[in-house]
C-alpha cells in the first residue's frame, strides 16, 4: 500500500524535471539536462522523498534514476529509472511562459512500471516549479518541486 506512493513519487518528480523550462533567449539545443531538487510528500502515517538523478536529455526524451526512501516503512522505499517525454514544442512554450503538461514513465528496481504525469511552470530562464503525479498500482502521490536547465557544455 504505502510502496506505490514512494515508487509514484519518484518517478513523477523525475519527469517533472526533466520536462520543465527553457530561457527565450536561449536555443532549446543547449538545454543538455535538469536538475530536480529532492521533494518530500506526506503519506498516510509517514512520508515519501524522491531523490533524483540529473536528467540527461536525448531526443524529446529527459533520462535519470530515482530513488524514494518511505518513512517509516523503509521496507516500501524503491529505486529504479524514470523518463519523461518532452518535445521541442513544449520546450519552446515552456520558454515562452506557458504551463507544459507532460507524461512519463518509469520502472523500479524489481522491474515494475509506474506512470508519471505533471506539469511544469517557468520562473525565469532556467528556473521553474514543477507537479509530478506518479501512479503505483491504485494510488497517486504527488509531488511539488523545482528544476534548472543547465547549458549544454562545449
Amino acid at each position: 500500500m504505502m510502496r506505490r506512493p514512494t515508487l509514484c513519487l519518484l518517478l513523477l518528480l523525475t519527469a517533472v524535471c526533466g520536462a520543465l523550462c527553457a530561457d527565450s533567449s536561449q536555443p532549446l539545443g543547449d538545454w543538455d539536462s535538469v536538475t530536480v531538487a529532492p521533494v518530500k510528500t506526506s503519506i498516510y502515517v509517514g512520508s515519501v522523498t524522491l531523490v533524483t538523478g540529473v536528467f540527461r536529455r536525448d531526443g524529446d526524451v529527459f533520462n535519470t534514476t530515482y530513488e524514494a526512501k518511505v518513512w517509516p516503512w523503509f521496507f516500501w522505499s524503491e529505486s529504479g529509472r524514470i523518463s519523461i517525454s518532452l518535445p521541442p514544442a513544449d520546450l519552446l512554450r515552456l520558454s515562452r511562459g506557458e504551463r507544459v503538461e507532460f507524461k512519463g514513465e518509469a520502472t523500479n528496481h524489481k522491474n515494475k512500471p509506474r506512470h508519471v504525469t505533471g506539469h511544469a511552470d517557468r520562473l525565469d530562464a532556467a528556473n521553474g516549479k514543477i507537479k509530478v503525479r506518479i501512479g503505483v498500482d491504485d494510488t497517486e502521490i504527488i509531488f511539488n518541486g523545482t528544476y534548472r536547465f543547465n547549458n549544454a557544455v562545449k
